[in-house]
């Protein structure tokens, strides 16, 4: 093992330990996803860039909730009317204009909630989307770097960042810039925000599955299509929630 790698596995499970003992924000995330859910709701998953990753681990996965759905931008160009062109660069992730489009595409109904995950947490469809998931009686989780988003100007017009706009904002503990370590020469490498959020993404399931359970319900899971009956189980959950877990590829 290269110095190097050694200390970022240090600065990984430093941050994975500490998030593993977290009894605020996350337990308040797990409560919420809880109740949302037992009573008939869809957590309603979002991240753009390297972020979706965090979507991907709440919604669609082995070992998740099935009554989870992922938003992703590219939706915009499936169902909302965008060209794959619009799809490059960060115009769109800057565009503070597509929550609305965004959300006609999707069956939102009143118990569904909000888990966001932006490291910056201050791009337009980011703090676009919390807005008006808000605006329509929606509680939002947040996960983002606090280190990063308090020390970059946001860029909505409403001048706030995901973590202002929040009802529950979780720190993924990724540094400002994201990276860790540092080369010669000044440059960073070793990013960490995927990480962490992965973790946060699970122990939330985690949490609302044992909380289910000990409220007397079954938690809606996914398990493997690739094993023996994994198909069929999964589909007769996802037939209780037709439409509203549609997703995107």
């Amino acid at each position: 093992m290269t110095d190097l790698t050694a200390q970022f596995l240090s600065e990984v499970t430093t941050r994975i330990q500490r998030l593993g003992t977290e009894k605020g924000p996350i337990e308040a995330a797990i409560t919420a996803v809880t109740d949302a859910v037992a009573a008939g709701g869809v957590v309603q998953a979002f991240g753009t860039g390297h972020s979706e990753a965090f979507a991907m681990e709440i919604a669609g996965r082995a070992g998740g909730l099935i009554a989870a759905n992922r938003i992703p931008l590219r939706a915009l160009v499936l169902r909302g009317g965008k060209t794959i062109s619009d799809l490059g660069g960060a115009a769109l992730e800057r565009d503070p204009d597509v929550a609305e489009n965004l959300l006609s595409l999707y069956d939102i109904q009143p118990n569904d909630i909000f888990m966001i995950a932006s490291n910056s947490g201050v791009n337009g469809s980011i703090v676009g989307l919390a807005l008006a998931a808000k605006a329509r009686g929606h509680k939002v989780i947040a996960v983002t770097s606090f280190d990063h988003t308090l020390k970059v100007t946001p860029k909505h017009p409403s001048g706030k960042r995901l973590m202002e706009v929040a009802d529950i904002a979780i720190d993924n503990l990724a540094p400002f810039g994201d990276s860790t370590l540092k080369l010669e020469g000044g440059f960073g490498v070793g990013a960490v925000s995927s990480i962490t959020a992965a973790f946060i993404a699970q122990r939330i399931t985690i949490g609302v599955a044992e909380e289910l359970l000990r409220r007397g319900k079954t938690p809606p899971l996914y398990i493997s299509a690739n094993i023996p009956g994994g198909d069929e189980h999964n589909r007769a959950l996802e037939d209780l929630y037709g439409e509203r877990i549609r997703g995107e590829s």
